[in-house]
């Protein structure tokens, strides 16, 4: 199962194509695929189980930060635009935020 919620809204806002790789991108993840670079890595300065899923197309870059929880429940935590190279601070802050709200 996947708790969109907490981003519903920023990730209405990404273009069809990145919600299409986004949706399969989840659906392995549920099958129990685990999946590694260059679509996802890990973000151990978020917290323990938090990954980050990435997508490219024309229009830009597409970070979308998640936490696997031990029920099995995937939380989608903080969907962005990527604007510069590093992370921004209150993406981070985002995702830790409501990673404190999942747990």
């Amino acid at each position: 199962m996947v708790n969109f919620a907490p981003c519903r809204k920023e990730l209405g806002e990404f273009p069809e194509a990145v919600r299409e790789d986004l949706a399969d991108a989840l659906a392995k993840l549920e099958a129990g695929v685990m999946l590694s670079m260059p679509l996802s890595r890990p973000m151990p300065s978020i917290g323990s189980r938090v990954h980050e899923l990435r997508f490219r197309d024309r229009s830009g870059i597409y970070r979308v930060i998640y936490f696997f929880a031990t029920s099995g429940v995937i939380h989608l935590l903080c969907a962005f635009k990527k604007a510069s190279q590093k992370t921004e601070q209150r993406h981070i802050d985002l995702a830790k935020r409501r990673l404190m709200e999942v747990l």
